[in-house]
């Protein structure tokens, strides 16, 4: 069974669908996505989109902010291009309906919230929900538009590239590398469907699951870094994981992030004793750069042994906490932890993938008709370490240039079409009757991610995690091939390879620099790795 479409988007997320919404002006889309059409890590966003907004605020701060966050490794003209176009992207949010949260004592003016690494308030959000309030509006507005159709609960398995059919005899030359869609698992159906598309657009976020402690939402297997580099897409700078620093410390909370604007607002992080630390780090105390923070973190762990240290804001009015951030009340309160009066137990955890999909600055990738955006692209915006509130403005900014630039270019080909793309074969494979192999792998390899590499890393602890992530790689080729592929058999095999190009960049870069920290190679060398490490097949 195929499916056509003049776009194919994997992923629904905010980049996703706004690449949608602008595509749909020119032709037909199909959205697929593994999950629910709303879950995803844009649903479970807390802060807000950074943008100059404000009459106190300039391009040129926000850009220097940037620049200063990305640790020597951002591209100064996508920064400047990414933060000029930010206001136009958040008016055009605005007009689609989305309400963002009014400055109480001004109503005509956005309430502009501060965050770690910002000189200035230019934070606009939806109280302390803003992806939740985005992907809402969005999702409304795609559900309205004919030209679009959604599909849940569709797992990509590969995509379908020139090479592919070099292989199957479909066509004779892969000189000019090409991509015409993907392989998709029904999930629901337990079958293999043929997505065609005349562009297709990876819009499948971050790689989060890959460690064993994480603020992403379950479907963060990085499958979209892992399918665009098995197609021979180039991966870039895979080394910087941005921790974040405040997640939820409690045996029965999961995934749930304590937003870098509780920091913004006055929140201080302090020790079991009550004693703040942060001026021990860095100048900016709290509101230091997110890497900053997150290995000062560590460093007080595991000098006083605790499994935690605490985010204090009772010094601020109740009713401010409870109406500024009202969700993180509300869970907290879930856990019996009254935010207004008890500091927050918190520890860093896996948030967002720096590194990924090496794209121009369109969003093309190397291969052709193939795009990526939002978190699985790398796009030089981030460089070493990612801005508070700098990745739903990405993904907005490259939505819009990659639709404009895609539409322009199938204007051109009016004629491109590919058909009878041969159906999934499964050969000899067989149903698995020992998915123990699967549940352990899996457990195994987000332990060594975690313990090898984390937020501290050695030569010595790379090699072991390369050696080990090595022999699962073996124990899961087997596997895939004899066995009829699932969900869970495809979401092993990509955290699996996303942990190696981890492991590889981590392994290249002789330098501490940003998120990558390795004891054995402390300082910065501006000489020698000012640069993105880039893999490819």
């Amino acid at each position: 069974m195929d499916i056509y479409a003049d776009y194919l988007v994997i992923g629904s997320g905010i980049a996703g669908l706004s690449f949608a919404l602008e595509a749909a002006k020119t032709g037909t889309v199909a959205i697929v996505t593994k999950d629910s059409k709303i879950e995803g890590s844009t649903n479970y966003a807390q802060g807000g989109i950074a943008s100059v907004l404000d009459f106190d605020d300039k391009f040129e701060y926000h850009i220097k902010d940037t620049l200063e966050s990305g640790s020597g490794l951002c591209h100064e003209d996508v920064v400047r291009m990414v933060i000029m176009d930010g206001p136009k992207r958040i008016k055009e949010l605005i007009d689609l309906g989305v309400n963002f949260s009014q400055d109480t004592d001004d109503g005509q003016k956005l309430d502009l919230g501060r965050e770690g690494g910002h000189s200035k308030r230019r934070i606009v959000h939806t109280q302390d929900r803003t992806g939740h309030e985005v992907e809402k509006v969005l999702l409304e507005r795609v559900e309205a538009n004919k030209n679009i159709r959604i599909y849940e609960y569709h797992m990509v398995i590969d995509l379908i590239t020139t090479s592919k059919l070099v292989k199957q005899g479909i066509i004779a030359s892969k000189s000019n590398k090409t991509c015409w869609g993907a392989y998709l698992l029904d999930i629901k159906e337990n079958r293999v469907v043929s997505f065609l598309g005349k562009v297709t657009v990876l819009a499948t976020g971050g790689t989060g699951k890959v460690y064993l402690y994480t603020s992403n939402p379950d479907i963060a297997t990085g499958d979209g870094v892992a399918i665009g580099y098995r197609a021979g897409v180039k991966v870039a700078n895979m080394e910087f994981m941005q921790f974040h620093p405040t997640c939820l410390y409690h045996p029965e909370a999961k995934n749930f992030l304590i937003s870098e604007a509780v920091r913004g607002e006055g929140g201080i992080l302090i020790d079991k004793k009550g004693r703040p630390f942060m001026h021990k780090y860095h100048p900016l105390k709290d509101l230091a750069f997110r890497d900053i923070v997150a290995r000062s973190i560590d460093i007080e762990l595991k000098k006083s042994g605790e499994e935690c240290v605490y985010l204090d804001i009772t010094h601020k009015p109740a009713d401010f906490i409870k109406n500024r951030f009202p969700h993180i009340y509300e869970t907290c309160l879930q856990f019996h932890i009254d935010i207004t009066k008890d500091p927050i137990p918190v520890v860093p955890a896996a948030h967002y993938m720096c590194g990924g999909l090496l794209t121009d600055s369109d969003g093309l990738t190397n291969i052709k008709n193939l795009y990526a955006i939002g978190e699985v692209a790398c796009t030089g915006l981030h460089g070493a370490n990612r801005l508070a509130s700098n990745s739903l403005l990405e993904g907005l900014v490259f939505a819009k240039r990659a639709a404009q630039k895609a539409a322009l270019y199938l204007k051109n080909k009016k004629d491109m079409e590919l058909r009878n793309v041969p159906e999934w074969d499964i050969g000899s494979a067989t149903d698995s009757e020992e998915m123990v192999v699967v549940s352990h792998n899996w457990d195994e390899i987000r332990r060594l991610m975690w313990n090898y590499v984390g937020i501290v890393r050695t030569n010595k602890r790379l090699e072991r995690a390369k050696r080990r992530i090595e022999n699962i790689q073996d124990e899961i080729k087997e596997y895939y091939w004899n066995f009829i592929v699932t969900k869970d058999l495809l979401e092993l095999r990509n955290i699996a390879l996303v942990s190696e190009l981890i492991i590889t960049c981590a392994s290249l870069r002789k330098e501490s620099r940003g998120l990558h920290y390795n004891l054995d190679y402390p300082e910065r060398d501006d000489t020698h790795w000012k640069r993105d490490t880039v893999i490819w097949i």
